[in-house]
């Protein structure tokens, strides 16, 4: 069907923290402090018509700089699922942080997708502030407005019906135009939702993330995600960082990406 796809969940990077730096004024919750892991994604949306990604990862600048572990370099991934990176393919940029940019430049024929408030931001001088700037890196972001002045930028406000079965949706919270990305499959409606929901016991525990840009809008994130859940609306939430997510589904067991990919729907 051309509106049921394959959504495919691939690790890229890990790293380990603590409750404290992952949850907002952890203090609050009487809980005491532990270590956590976090484990970084991409993910890929195809059928037969079409393939779409959904952000691109951290690159080896932003890694490094950051202390994070690779699990397989992202063009690896791209390879193995057969994708090439010079064809005009569709990304979906969920948000603009390190993690999620990073790797925007392995696709110089991209057209990038991403909320107007959320790409107006990055290019603003709040952008540069310290309790944003140290979120991203400039040389991501002046790829993005690069992009944006060759007209392979393309830019919505609060929903975009981007393809038959995928809708993206403008949340905020985290980021000022953080958007997720909802996908018809075989096995029901999937929710990317990235770092709308690092974890998910952010979600069953009310918790919100350490950083954040509007945390009522965050709150408000975790009501509309949980409100599309009790409606029946969506079958599956994919997390955006949580270690437990790829355990949720279908994990790859064969061939290079065995261990580190999940699946959710068949490929029509």
């Amino acid at each position: 069907m051309a509106d049921e796809y394959e959504v495919l969940i691939c690790q890229y990077g890990t790293r380990i923290g603590t409750r404290s730096q992952v949850f907002l004024n952890y203090e609050i919750y009487g809980q005491e402090d532990a270590p956590i892991g976090m484990d970084y994604f991409v993910w890929v949306v195809r059928n037969g018509d079409r393939t779409i990604l959904v952000d691109t990862g951290f690159s080896e600048q932003g890694g490094e700089n950051r202390r994070r572990t690779w699990v397989k370099p992202q063009a690896e991934i791209y390879a193995a699922l057969g994708i090439e990176t010079h064809a005009p393919i569709t990304i979906v940029v969920t948000h603009a942080h390190y993690d999620h940019i990073g790797k925007l430049d392995l696709f110089p024929n991209a057209e990038i997708v991403i909320a107007q408030a959320e790409y107006d931001f990055w290019v603003s001088p709040m952008g540069h502030r310290a309790q944003f700037h140290h979120s991203v890196e400039d040389v991501e972001v002046d790829y993005l407005r690069t992009a944006h002045a060759a007209g392979r930028v393309r830019t919505f406000q609060g929903e975009l019906d981007l393809a038959p079965g995928i809708r993206l949706a403008e949340l905020g919270g985290h980021t000022p135009g953080l958007a997720v990305v909802r996908v018809d499959t075989s096995e029901g409606v999937v929710l990317l939702a990235s770092d709308a929901v690092h974890y998910y016991e952010e979600l069953e525990q009310d918790l919100p993330f350490a950083f954040v840009a509007d945390l009522p809008a965050m709150y408000a994130g975790f009501d509309a995600i949980n409100g599309m859940v009790a409606r029946g609306e969506v079958q599956h939430i994919v997390s955006g960082h949580d270690p437990d997510t790829l355990n949720r589904f279908a994990r790859v067991t064969e061939g290079p990406l065995a261990g580190i990919a999940a699946t959710i729907g068949a490929r029509a």
